[in-house]
């Protein structure tokens, strides 16, 4: 048998939609030594990743945990866990990103209903509230920022909205948090769970999550632990979460005082979560919020000086993420490959409707940075020139420069 070398990865700069290139610290954390699970290093460290992730998310909520799992595994722990089969699930709809929580809902057995926006626009607080009027749902479930259209949904008065109507509010943050505005608490959300591959500088595989008190109230209220760990005065609902692994009320009881075994948490993930975590706030919360922003408006400047068209309401474009418009004749896939195969650097393309007609170029995390900026424009620049395109001759790099000076 002949044995494969050990894993040596290409150098690769990061510049699509997610995943991005990692803090080097967080890469560094990971290769930390195992301990047990109940070792009181571990059980330690758990207790301070939930506390930096209050931080993150700004909110108080004592029930902020890891999920272990990419970030579809922290959506689908919320979804299934605050929602029971039957009930009204309301999802707007404005990129691949929404489809995919009607999905998960659908699959939890929710009634589900959706509304709908051209991709590359956003839904307006009215239109929201006329839905939840109509439909009566027990969950509204949306996108913050969907980096298939690269759109930044405005959640500050939706909250207040979910309340007067009695519905809990619920959204993915996955592409969003740690480079825009996030404010759990202040914006009356009941559930809000993220990935650390995006804004957050990560690899995929870590989920943090974060309930309010209403949203922990409805999980308790579905509880039920497994035989075998359970206790004689536990309770045990009738309608419990059909999932095993994405039940919450385990989940919490796993990091809450009880430490009620659920699964072995995965120790590597957490060393790197907290790390992500920790970069963020020793930096400053807004200061990242603000150095998102302003590489954003660099890369945005960026293409607009190759005289590239940037896709959909810009007004409302997410920090982190600009989609443009593929260049007539410009064979898109082929000149992404040309990126990545000369430059070593990866930029994405799109799904559904906007598959082949935009590229996707993210700014977010590590590499929310001038010179990931100038590097990925310079040689966006070349491929384009070389694959027909007519560009000025540093339009990208001066634009970009001139917007951070």
């Amino acid at each position: 048998m002949t044995f494969p070398a050990p894993i040596d990865p290409p150098a690769r700069l990061l510049m699509g939609p997610g995943p991005i290139s990692a803090y080097p610290s967080v890469l560094r954390a990971m290769s930390a030594p195992l301990v047990g699970q109940y070792d009181p290093f571990m059980t330690a460290t758990m207790t301070e990743t939930q506390a930096l992730y209050r931080e993150v998310f700004a909110t108080e909520n004592d029930a902020t945990v890891l999920i272990d799992g990419t970030s579809r595994a922290g959506i689908e722990a919320a979804i299934t866990s605050l929602v029971r089969p039957g009930e009204k699930v309301l999802v707007p709809v404005f990129g691949r990103f929404g489809h995919l929580l009607a999905e998960i809902a659908e699959r939890a057995m929710a009634e589900v209903h959706t509304i709908e926006v051209e991709w590359g626009q956003v839904f307006t607080a009215t239109a929201i509230e006329e839905a939840i009027v109509r439909v009566q749902p027990t969950l509204l479930a949306i996108v913050q920022g969907d980096t298939s259209t690269t759109m930044c949904q405005p959640l500050e008065e939706i909250g207040e909205i979910c309340r007067r109507h009695g519905v809990l509010f619920y959204t993915d943050a996955t592409a969003s948090l740690g480079g825009n505005a996030f404010e759990a608490d202040a914006w009356g959300l009941d559930a809000a769970t993220a990935g650390l591959q995006k804004c957050l500088g990560g690899p995929s595989g870590s989920a943090p999550l974060t309930l309010s008190d209403r949203a922990v109230k409805v999980v308790r209220s579905r509880k039920r632990i497994e035989a075998g760990i359970r206790e004689a005065d536990d309770a045990s609902a009738d309608d419990f979460v059909r999932s095993n692994y994405f039940d919450l009320g385990m989940v919490l009881d796993y990091w809450g005082p009880r430490r009620l075994n659920h699964h072995t948490e995965a120790t590597t993930m957490l060393y790197g979560a907290r790390e992500c975590a920790r970069v963020l706030l020793l930096e400053g919360r807004d200061a990242v919020i603000e150095r998102h922003r302003r590489i954003g408006e660099a890369m945005l400047a960026g293409v607009q000086g190759l005289g590239l068209t940037v896709f959909g309401d810009v007004a409302h474009k997410m920090t982190n993420v600009v989609a443009v418009e593929i260049p007539e004749g410009v064979a898109g896939d082929a000149a992404r490959q040309a990126m990545l195969e000369d430059f070593g650097i990866e930029i994405g393309t799109s799904f559904g409707p906007l598959h082949g007609r935009v590229w996707r170029i993210g700014t977010m995390g590590y590499n929310a940075r001038p010179d990931a900026v100038f590097s990925t424009l310079a040689a966006l620049e070349h491929v384009l020139r070389r694959f027909g395109a007519r560009v000025p001759v540093g339009g990208g790099v001066d634009a970009a420069a001139d917007a951070l000076s």
